[in-house]
């Protein structure tokens, strides 16, 4: 039988592991019970009297009086409690999505996908659902400032423009520093301030850019753009280091096509068969059929192998092929047998890789099928040695001022702190950044950006795919837009981008439709909507050897001990958000691990050099605490990018180390790894917070297996102790009968990557409060919704399990029977409820939950300094939604099929005089998750797509020997290793 393991310490000695765990709980109780009273709980029953009615009476505190003023003049589209939906586009760390912003009483609450959207089709991620949090953020800039000091538009425009001016007069250089821009009419306005202003020259910097992969498509096609990837089509998919489901170019969009290939329901379906190279565990690399841990030196050694190797087999050579590190026979061998139906990746920044990447997928004919060049991605277009250009500008004072929009160089480049004493010597220096950071600290001048929920905009994030963003809130502070402000200061007196935006609409994309003769019902049709698409060029591009030869020839790299690799954590990315305490929260969906970058450093090197979990060592004189992760390829070390900030806001500031400090400049672009660095163990330890040994197995077949080819000849395979199961099922309880709904969800584990988009989404919701380091530590995370990860197999290369949980709304609920005063009770409907103001905190219900989903809430979280991330503030409190109850201290509270959904359609079907139809309540997590794995239904509906998966072979449920009868269920995880 397979050994499921969470950590090494649970692997290597799993009796040890138990009792520490039992321990640690206890300590933890006893160290939160001290924290919150003088008094031990026991001490604090005695002399109230344990019983109902004490209790009962201690529980009902007085609440505060709200008062609410009602409108003078209602707007016509505001019903108050109803909410309106605003499509909006979401453009953030080179990350697009289109958006839907459910907006309470003039508040935007809650994202949503846009499912009209063909570039991210309704899914979004955990960084898109906790941007609206960001809006409220109280580190955003209140006015204008200069030199740190609070001013006022009319002194920012009269010097900057006076400045500009004499600067264009006398020749002297002003470059505008921005991100990647993918705003058609902003590029618009751009051309027209440089038309003003000669002498300004526009310079894109993106802090983990596709520089190496622009420049290699320049060379082969001609093009200095990124392909349109189609995962969906690919029947062999093989990634060299790109975290394509996580954090790699388009990955939401990634995500959906990856998981439709990969689903397997019905007889005849196929599944596509994932191939990783990596050197850390990637969340991509967690969900591979076939995962070879390598170290980045090695990647264009096995990549320039399986080329010859491909050429000699297609008979296009006759010499040797060079030799590979690692075995690549067999995945050589899928790729000749998928000719045209495969797809080859990498996620170097070396140009010299990607060149021999699209010599690969030339050779086998995939570009035109899975790789199309009609709708090339655009969120991705800086250059890096663009930006090295400018540095040297600002050195020789041949730049003389410097605009900065959505950048942070001082920050992430290695040479920040001589990039913030060059802008502060700059003649002009200007940052157009919404909140604090680094570069803007730096700046003369802080003109203000309104967040993207505050403001007007149009994206194009693949060519001829195009979408609009409005605002959906009046702006909260005195910020302008940077349309606006360029606009301003080239002259225009009375600048409006709504304007603007919509003249450039009407000229340049009303006749490339024609539905609407009419400008203005275009505008309204497309603004609706969200998204507009229009025909692009199908032509196919000649592929060109130019720069292959001397990308193929072998580099002498120097033997090192220790590699040191470089990548973005799927919550903070590369950083921009580190002040939203929701994604610092976000466990890593490997690690996991909160609150924290952490070295990982391998298996066998941490026997060697004696280090554990929470040890410290120091990496070119940089102490980091040391995470001991299974599957790190030897002579590696991982360090998340993204943290350590200093100037980012009071959830933000000095969180983890900052790691951008370190990445080396090689080959014209930034590099994501570093060789021979300094590493040295210390005898210091830093505490983690991690949560995932939380919870154990127990050896119970709670994660279930099987792979693709047993699948196919028996649907049930890997599932066949569930009929051992439903033989013995034996109850005391009555039958429970559910005559109208009955509410159940799915989850496909072969479509669950394990992102935590769902936990997020669910907190937003939701209402779920944030409790910070020190509490996590203490075992009391609160989300509802948590995913758990468990490893199998040999600890230097494990298979990897994802598995979100949350409440399972037993028929047979054991927490039910167990509460004195009825809080919990169940619904005609199958769902296990919470009566929150009923509930007086005893915690038997969470004593007896056998799936520990259940959370105590043992602080008051809001209107608490001691937790002061979210809300604390009136500002911070404007997230929350108001269908949700804010749960008080000493209340449980847990995952409710986000009751309040189903209530709201129910209303809106009841007053339509219809039937509910299947598919139309979604629950937080349903809806926004990027692969479709989980889906929510009424049982009772012999047709709902629920009841069908309940009734597939693949279909089980937790502890189901405990017959507990859960209304959620789980579909076994298929890979599709080689036989």
């Amino acid at each position: 039988m397979t050994k499921y393991w969470r950590s090494l310490e649970e692997l290597n000695n799993p009796a040890e592991f138990k009792k520490n765990e039992i321990k640690l709980e206890l300590d933890a109780k006893r160290a939160v019970l001290k924290k919150a009273s003088g008094a031990s709980r026991r001490d604090f029953l005695k002399t109230f009297g344990f019983s109902v009615a004490a209790a009962a009476v201690v529980a009902s505190c007085k609440r505060p009086v709200d008062k609410a003023i009602p409108y003078l003049v209602k707007p016509e589209e505001v019903s108050p409690g109803m909410a309106n939906y605003y499509a909006s586009t979401y453009f953030e760390a080179n990350e697009y999505c289109s958006v839907l912003v459910k907006v309470r009483d003039g508040r935007p609450i809650k994202i949503e996908g846009n499912d009209l959207s063909p570039v991210s089709q309704k899914g979004t991620s955990a960084r898109v659902q906790a941007s609206v949090l960001d809006l409220y953020d109280d580190a955003r800039f209140k006015t204008p400032l200069k030199r740190g000091e609070a001013t006022n538009w009319e002194e920012a425009d009269s010097y900057i423009s006076k400045k500009l001016s004499q600067l264009n007069a006398d020749s002297k250089k002003v470059v505008l520093l921005t991100s990647t821009i993918i705003s058609p009419s902003t590029k618009k306005v751009i051309a027209n301030f440089q038309e003003k202003f000669p002498n300004v020259e526009w310079v894109k910097y993106d802090a983990v850019s596709a520089s190496g992969m622009l420049q290699a498509n320049q060379q082969s096609f001609g093009l200095v753009l990124i392909p349109d990837y189609r995962f969906e089509r690919a029947k062999v998919i093989a990634s060299f280091g790109a975290d394509f489901l996580g954090t790699w170019l388009s990955s939401t969009e990634y995500t959906k096509a990856y998981a439709a290939g990969r689903r397997v329901l019905n007889k005849g379906d196929v599944m596509s068969r994932h191939y990783q190279f990596e050197s850390g565990m990637t969340l991509t690399g967690s969900n591979a059929d076939v995962r070879v841990p390598v170290k980045p030196s090695e990647e264009k050694t096995i990549l320039t192998a399986l080329y010859y190797q491909l050429l000699q087999a297609k008979g296009s050579m006759t010499i040797t092929a060079p030799g590979s590190p690692v075995d690549i026979k067999g995945l050589a061998e899928d790729l000749l047998a998928n000719e045209g139906k495969s797809l080859v990746i990498s996620g170097s920044n070396d140009t010299d890789i990607q060149l021999i990447v699209n010599a690969i997928n030339n050779l086998l004919g995939n570009y035109g099928s899975t790789i199309l060049w009609e709708k090339p991605l655009l969120s991705h277009q800086a250059i890096d040695a663009d930006f090295e250009q400018l540095l040297a500008g600002l050195k020789s004072k041949a730049v003389a001022g410097l605009l900065c929009w959505g950048v942070n160089p001082v920050y992430n480049h290695p040479k920040g702190e001589e990039i913030k004493a060059l802008i502060q010597g700059a003649e002009l220096s200007v940052s157009f950044a919404d909140r604090k950071d680094e570069t803007t600290a730096a700046c003369h001048w802080v003109c203000p950006a309104p967040h993207y929920l505050e403001a007007w905009n149009d994206a194009e994030p693949k060519a001829g795919s195009f979408s609009l963003a409005q605002p959906a809130i009046s702006k909260l502070f005195d910020s302008r837009q940077v349309q606006e402000s360029l606009l301003k200061w080239a002259g225009d007196e009375a600048p409006n981008y709504y304007e603007y935006l919509k003249a450039n609409w009407k000229e340049n994309f009303t006749g490339l439709q024609s539905k609407y003769a009419d400008s203005r019902l275009f505008w309204n049709d497309a603004l609706q909507k969200g998204i507009f698409e229009t025909e692009t060029s199908s032509e196919t591009e000649v592929y060109s050897e130019i720069g292959l030869e001397n990308a193929l020839q072998p580099e002498s790299i120097e033997s090192q001990s220790l590699e040191i690799v470089f990548y973005q954590s799927v919550g903070l990315k590369d950083g921009t958000a580190a002040n939203n305490p929701w994604l610092q929260e976000l466990p890593d969906p490997v690690a996991k691990i909160s609150w924290d970058n952490f070295a990982a450093v391998p298996v066998k090197w941490a026997e060697e050099n004696g280090v554990q979990n929470e040890s410290v060592i120091t990496i070119n004189g940089m102490e980091m605490p040391v995470f001991v992760q299974p599957g790190q390829a030897p002579e590696t070390i991982s360090v998340a990018l993204g943290y350590g900030r200093k100037i980012a806001g009071k959830v933000g500031d000095g969180v983890g180390k900052n790691m951008f400090a370190l990445t080396p400049f090689k080959n014209g672009a930034k590099q994501l790894w570093l060789s021979g660095a300094d590493v040295q163990t210390t005898e210091k330890t830093y505490e983690l917070a991690l949560s995932q040994t939380h919870h154990s197995m127990e050896g119970r077949p709670i994660v279930r297996e099987t792979n693709f080819d047993k699948w196919q000849i028996d649907p049930a395979s890997g599932n066949e102790i569930r009929e051992e199961h439903k033989k013995h099922h034996v109850s005391l309880y009555p039958e429970q009968e559910f005559k109208g709904h009955h509410w159940a969800m799915a989850v496909d584990l072969s479509s669950c990557i394990g992102c935590g988009n769902c936990s997020i989404s669910c907190q937003a919701e939701n209402n779920v409060q944030v409790i910070g380091k020190e509490q996590v530590r203490n075992r009391r995370i609160m989300h509802w919704i948590r995913v758990d990860r468990y490893f199998s197999n040999d600890a230097e290369n494990p298979d990897v399990y994802h598995q979100p949980v949350m409440c399972q709304h037993c028929d047979n609920a054991p927490c039910e029977n167990v509460c004195p005063v009825s809080a919990t009770p169940h619904s005609d409907e199958g769902l296990n409820q919470m009566a929150y103001n009923r509930c007086v905190g005893t915690k038997y219900c969470v004593n007896n939950c056998p799936y520990k989903v259940r959370r105590f809430n043992w602080f008051q979280y809001v209107n608490n300094d001691a937790f002061d991330y979210a809300s604390n503030s009136d500002l911070g409190r404007m997230v929350l939604n108001p269908d949700v109850t804010v749960r008080s201290r000493g209340v449980v509270e847990k995952c409710s099929f986000c009751v309040q959904r189903i209530q709201e359609k129910k209303a809106e079907a009841k007053v339509a005089g219809r039937k509910l139809q299947d598919g139309e309540i979604q629950p937080a997590c349903v809806q926004s998750c990027p692969a479709d794995a989980l889906v929510f239904g009424d049982l009772n509906d012999p047709n709902s797509k629920i009841n069908k998966l309940f009734k597939n072979e693949r279909n089980y449920h937790l502890l189901e020997e405990l017959h507990t009868l859960p209304s959620v269920g789980y579909l076994t995880k298929v890979r599709n290793k080689k036989a």
